[in-house]
């Protein structure tokens, strides 16, 4: 709009046309703004209204069924912040707390993916110094498309160098993520980001703006015309069939060393008491920062909008208020602190201005140059958006999908052909080595990275003298979700959760990203519906509380969805990180025994995929009480010594797990298939609960005893010998060659 819109404009001129429609707000949700005002609202607050009211900021489509994660939420004495707050925050004991949470940057990754993936990194990080914080390391879970398509060529090295670019300029290792390429991601590229910060019990903060005559201070970067409508609104839209955005907003644009300078400085006031609470500007920018700070505390503000320090200075007021512009936040701050609160921001060279203060009213009033142009109830825009009850339904094609079993498929029918076929899965891009790309990120900064990719958990030592650590994990698996959505989620906590117990930590809980396609398609809306069942009723069952994350959704070009696919971060607690048990084989002379039951299990399977290009049939059954059975096994084994390597068994089975665990520990491995046990089905099968284990011989006695009681079947498979993977009466492949197949693949098409 040329002119200024003021609210008492709007009131003059109740019939403005307004352009409600571009901004991507539905006629009945303009509607729904005019009863809630009692007028039509100026442009500023259409403006706030629009982003807020998006999918990607308002939940509107998923709330109803995220709801179980409060309801199904099982007792935890660990959970200190729940969900809802800017990132959910568990004790670790030692009178520590630590932060985590993930959260998706997809479609701003796939119209700019350098700027699109570091500033994910960049927001995500963020979420986690308001809360208190120290953010100490990132993981990045990537799925991509096919990986001979030109365009994957261009999504991921940028992808790649934009998580690489950020996370090491601020100097956060990066121990972990996944990469997965799949054709159903082609124009829909995946990028989740999970950052884990630190802090002492007393030092968590909340976001909210209490106490009238309090300040509000934004500080950090100048707000630009970056990012205007960029995450809240391209993430709430699909692309069409052209392979791009129908809108395209610009994408962000980050600056790691201005986000260090933002990290020492809010963590300084922290620990000065300087602050009463603080947001961190993200999706929807100040729109976000000031609605839900007044909303979550006594519910009056009022903002001086013409004060924002600007590198535009023709940005418009809903421009203003609808930049994404990087590396800001808003900060409430009592009256007598703010010349301390503003010299801590000098010392660190970062940009502060009062731009308001807290009032006693109810209202959210924002100004410009002495004129009111938003007046709202700050609750409406910040929680009070719509809330749909999307009509779901089970798509029909599901049921031949199903039918489709991969147990029909041709098999290896000797000796040479499995050889083959297990040098063709572990060269197939999703189960190549990736240090092509891990090499990119640096893993080992701080110097409290005690595990990084390629483990099954990062894990990073919180506690330089007792040696208290954390280890993480995320996994998914959208083939197996596209089967069935409810199993998937569950296949991926367990991943998650049976990952983080390999390490030796005791799992303690989750946070999730929700990827799926339009929430206006019933198919995908079923997919999100039983995903979202699966995982609240496993999280209940392992006893994990979900403490946050994200939802994603519009993932679709034209009529096809990605597949349905949630990630799934669990995080656990080492006491003593010297004790964590790293996945590679390093001593020779120890037995390998492979722990959990193996079943004839190869819907949606690595090796459907890699050797027959096939997708159908039922994916593995997840037994979540088997899986605490064994976490709680390879914990104790951990702890007493009596493991020196443990992998679990997921993508590709047992077949992968001994590839990776003999090229990691640099050591071979001799194997005899267990009596009655079709070889096949022993390498290539992907039941779950099952790990396989490096046990001294010496405890080999003590480890078998302690299986038996606990009920956890134990067979004992191998040895750890020789300089190749030897599978009796089979085959045999030297390390050397496996190790040349393994690694070759990522540098050939991307390098």
């Amino acid at each position: 709009m040329t002119s200024l819109d003021s609210v008492k404009q709007a009131e003059q001129n109740p019939d403005s046309p307004q352009p409600w429609a571009e901004l991507g707000l539905k006629e009945n949700e303009y509607q729904r703004i005019r009863e809630i005002l009692g007028r039509r609202p100026t442009g500023a607050e259409l403006a706030m209204y629009s982003v807020m009211w998006s999918e990607h900021c308002s939940y509107k489509s998923s709330k109803v069924h995220l709801r179980q994660f409060g309801e199904k939420a099982p007792e935890s004495e660990a959970l200190l912040v729940g969900i809802g707050e800017q990132a959910g925050v568990v004790d670790v004991g030692q009178g520590y707390a630590v932060t985590f949470k993930v959260e998706s940057h997809n479609h701003p990754s796939y119209v700019e993916p350098y700027q699109g993936a570091a500033t994910g990194i960049g927001g995500i990080v963020r979420d986690i110094i308001a809360m208190g914080a120290r953010p100490v390391a990132v993981m990045d879970p990537l799925r991509f498309g096919d990986p001979e398509h030109p365009d994957t060529r261009r999504v991921l090295p940028g992808v790649v160098a934009g998580i690489g670019g950020y996370g090491n300029c601020l100097g956060l290792p990066n121990i972990g993520g996944e990469v997965v390429f799949d054709p159903c991601y082609q124009g829909n590229p995946l990028v989740n980001a999970l950052c884990v910060g630190v802090m002492r019990h007393e030092d968590i903060h909340l976001a909210k703006a209490t106490g009238p005559g309090n300040k509000v201070v934004l500080y950090g970067a100048r707000t630009g015309g970056d990012g205007i409508g960029g995450a809240s609104l391209l993430a709430s839209e699909t692309f069409d069939d052209e392979g791009g955005p129908s809108k395209r907003p610009a994408v962000q644009v980050g600056d790691p060393f201005q986000e260090k300078l933002l990290i020492e400085c809010t963590l300084e006031a922290f620990r000065a008491d300087l602050v009463e609470g603080i947001q961190d500007l993200g999706a929807a920018g100040l729109s976000c920062a000031t609605s839900e700070l007044a909303s979550n505390g006594s519910g009056g503000m009022r903002v001086e909008l013409d004060a924002v320090p600007l590198r535009d200075s023709s940005l418009s007021p809903e421009e203003i208020l609808m930049s994404e512009s990087q590396e800001r936040m808003c900060a409430v701050v009592a009256p007598d602190k703010v010349d301390r609160f503003l010299a801590v921001c000098e010392k660190w060279d970062v940009i502060a201005t009062v731009i308001g203060e807290v009032t006693d009213g109810e209202r959210l009033e924002i100004f410009w140059h002495g004129e009111r142009i938003v007046d709202v109830p700050p609750r409406t825009v910040a929680h009070e958006g719509p809330v749909y009850e999307r009509p779901y339904a089970r798509p029909d094609w599901l049921d031949a999908l199903r039918a489709d079993d991969a147990a029909r498929l041709p098999r290896p029918v000797d000796g040479d052909e499995l050889r083959a076929q297990l040098l063709r899965l572990v060269s197939s891009p999703n189960q190549a080595d990736k240090s092509w790309i891990t090499d990119q990120y640096d893993r080992y900064v701080l110097g409290n990275t005690v595990l990084a990719q390629p483990e099954d958990g990062g894990v990073i030592r919180l506690d330089e003298e007792t040696n208290l650590g954390v280890a993480l994990a995320t996994d998914g698996n959208g083939r197996y979700a596209k089967l069935d959505p409810y199993e998937g989620a569950r296949l991926a906590l367990a991943e998650a959760y049976r990952n983080v117990a390999a390490t030796g930590a005791e799992p303690l809980a989750v946070t999730d990203c929700l990827n799926f396609g339009s929430p206006e398609d019933p198919a995908a809306m079923w997919q999100f519906a039983e995903a979202c069942r699966g995982l609240a009723d496993g999280c209940r069952e392992l006893g994990t509380p979900v403490t946050g994350g994200n939802v994603s959704l519009y993932n679709q070009t034209g009529e096809v969805a990605i597949h349905p696919t949630p990630v799934v971060g669990v995080l656990g607690v080492l006491d003593d990180v010297t004790r964590r048990t790293p996945m590679g084989f390093s001593t020779p002379g120890q037995l390998l025994y492979l722990l959990g039951e193996t079943r004839e299990e190869l819907g949606g399977s690595a090796w459907s995929q890699v050797v027959h290009g096939h997708l159908g049939g039922v994916p593995p059954r997840a037994d979540l009480e088997r899986e605490r059975l064994l976490a709680g096994i390879l914990v104790a084994a951990s702890r007493d010594g009596m493991i020196d390597a443990a992998h679990d068994l997921s993508d590709g089975g047992l077949a992968q797990a001994l590839v990776e665990s003999c090229l990691r520990g640099g050591n071979g491995a001799r194997l005899v298939v267990p009596e009655g046990q079709d070889p096949f089905v022993f390498l290539f099968s992907e039941s779950q609960g099952r790990a396989v284990v490096a046990v001294p011989r010496s405890e080999e006695v003590r480890f078998t005893e302690m299986c038996a009681a606990r009920g956890l079947p134990a067979a004992r498979v191998g040895v750890v010998d020789g300089d190749a993977l030897e599978v009796q009466g089979q085959f045999e492949v030297p390390l050397s060659e496996l190790g040349e197949a393994h690694r070759r693949t990522l540098p050939e098409l991307f390098g």
